[in-house]
């Protein structure tokens, strides 16, 4: 990722290493979420639906806008954003009250016999005070936020990427060190709370690897959260790495924290990273294209999903002309739309 974004209506911006990564695809407004059922996908997003694992929103934000752009006479963008909204994206649950949003995307996956992809983030102290800063109040509040976070998944199936650079903010230094023993333990008791749901496959991040480059740091400190008892770990949320330096990334992590298996963001990877050596080169950088559509058939032992864990079109914050972190752009998704990885 190079970090992650978002108050559950905002995401973020990541340290000063120049290669952060925006976090948050908390999906933008409540409602978005919560009406996920109201409306049936449109025939061509069924097909797609049907040719997946995991669940498409027929109310996201890409979806919505399809729909005004086909009435306004838009019929190219719309047709190109249908590049988005057709393909699963991962549900960010509001930080106050994460059931609603989970209920409406479990609900939902569950009438076509798919599986909700959802993105827990939420954990105090979030992205060092920057565009997602923000994140429960207090160790307590977390741990019910969790409680209900997994009580609302239930016995349907789901994907929880846990903490969007949670873990990476404390190998770069970048959260206070008189926070991390906090972290690490709320980290640890999330996983084995989202454990004792039976269809649930959780996934603690561990960022990018253009953000922490050498796998080995992270080793340690993914072990004391709580790794062993996740299914794994994600990579390259909100960020652009392409999909091979990921994988091989990956892989070399894998084996150093007892072989688990991973998944990988490639929501906006498809032209790579922006060029050059730039702090902001996480902050939606222009010219990206989408990546990789979401799958599970992978064809790498190790590697258990494609997804798209951002939300492409949601901002990384207020930089080159973005509205705030987390918040819908249509011109930049649009973008990423014309600019997506041949497939």
């Amino acid at each position: 990722m190079y970090r992650l974004l978002r108050t559950f209506t905002a995401l973020t911006a990541l340290t000063a290493l120049g290669l952060t990564a925006g976090c948050s695809s908390e999906s933008g407004t409540k409602g978005e979420q919560r009406s996920a059922t109201e409306a049936g996908a449109s025939p061509a997003a069924t097909q797609k639906a049907a040719q997946s694992t995991f669940w498409v929103d027929p109310q996201s934000a890409a979806a919505r806008q399809v729909r005004q752009w086909e009435q306004e006479g838009r019929t190219q963008d719309a047709a190109a954003l249908k590049r988005i909204s057709e393909q699963p994206m991962a549900v960010w649950p509001a930080g106050d009250d994460p059931a609603p949003d989970i209920k409406a995307a479990v609900d939902g996956a569950a009438q076509g016999d798919r599986t909700a992809v959802l993105v827990a983030y939420n954990i105090p102290h979030r992205d060092c005070g920057q565009h997602s800063a923000g994140g429960a109040q207090s160790p307590e509040f977390y741990g019910q936020w969790i409680d209900t976070f997994a009580g609302a998944i239930g016995d349907r199936p789901a994907v929880v990427i846990l903490e969007p650079d949670a873990i990476p903010h404390i190998v770069d230094g970048c959260t206070p060190a008189e926070y991390h023993a906090e972290r690490y333990q709320l980290l640890s008791d999330a996983i084995q709370r989202l454990k004792q749901q039976p269809r649930t496959k959780v996934y603690l991040d561990a960022g990018n690897p253009g953000w922490i480059s050498q796998a080995g740091k992270l080793a340690e400190p993914l072990q004391q959260a709580g790794i062993a008892q996740a299914d794994g770990f994600s990579l390259n949320v909100s960020n652009f790495q392409d999909d091979e330096t990921i994988k091989a990334y990956g892989r070399g992590l894998s084996g150093i924290v007892g072989d688990k298996h991973f998944v990988m963001d490639t929501s906006r990877n498809g032209k790579g990273p922006l060029a050059g050596d730039r702090e902001d080169a996480w902050c939606n950088p222009p010219g990206r294209g989408l990546g990789t559509p979401p799958t599970d058939r992978t064809g790498e032992p190790l590697l258990d999903a494609v997804l798209w864990i951002k939300r492409p079109g949601d901002s990384d914050g207020p930089c080159r002309g973005g509205p705030a972190a987390g918040q819908w752009w249509p011109d930049y998704a649009l973008g990423l739309a014309r600019n997506a990885k041949a497939t």
